[in-house]
């Protein structure tokens, strides 16, 4: 499997899951997720899943910064529909990783360990693009993303109509693809510009 080499430089995520230690998935329920995790469940790279992965790493970094963040006791809140726009793809990676989700999840074991109505849509939000709310401590944070600041290369977007139309070259299309993860990767390369913690 060949995949961009900067998909190892983005930084992991690392979570403890009590569901995991349980059954005995993982030593001490440990978990990490690396970006090439995401994208292989999503099929795709793209600005919307690093996004969705970078907004979740920061926001777990705000909630725990002296502990490993608790997959399975994360509520995450959204403001769309989950079907409006890219709510959808963004809820999709962050299930993955933090394993919330909204009835459609693992119901638990004599009570314990339930997944479920910890992943709500058309929440209240006052801008942000999602909030993470620790369900022990009740403490939660903001996350706005916005990478309109990270440009794409000037011909992308030429190329991708080429492509979309049936009218590319191959090599067209590998340029294309090529064109496409850099912007990906240069989004990777400026969380502090694209993501704001409140």
């Amino acid at each position: 499997m060949t995949y961009p080499e900067f998909f190892k430089n983005i930084e992991t995520i690392k979570l403890q899951d009590d569901l995991s230690l349980f059954l005995g998935a993982f030593e001490d329920g440990i978990i990490e997720f690396s970006y090439l995790d995401v994208v292989k469940t999503a099929g795709h790279s793209c600005p919307t899943v690093l996004g969705a992965y970078l907004m979740t790493l920061e926001a777990l970094k705000a909630l725990y910064p002296d502990d490993i963040a608790k997959r399975g006791e994360i509520l995450v809140e959204f403001s769309e529909r989950q079907s409006e726009g890219v709510a959808g793809v963004i809820a999709n990676v962050i299930t993955n990783i933090t394993g919330a989700c909204t009835n459609n999840g693992f119901k638990g074991i004599a009570g314990n360990f339930d997944r479920n109505y910890l992943l709500k849509f058309e929440q209240e939000l006052n801008g942000a693009s999602a909030r993470f709310t620790r369900k022990d401590s009740k403490q939660s944070v903001d996350v706005i993303y916005n990478p309109s600041s990270i440009q794409f290369h000037p011909s992308m977007q030429a190329l991708m109509q080429k492509c979309v139309q049936g009218n590319a070259s191959s090599e067209e299309r590998v340029e294309f693809g090529k064109l496409w993860q850099q912007r990906v990767e240069d989004i990777s390369n400026n969380i502090n510009d694209v993501i704001k913690i409140s």
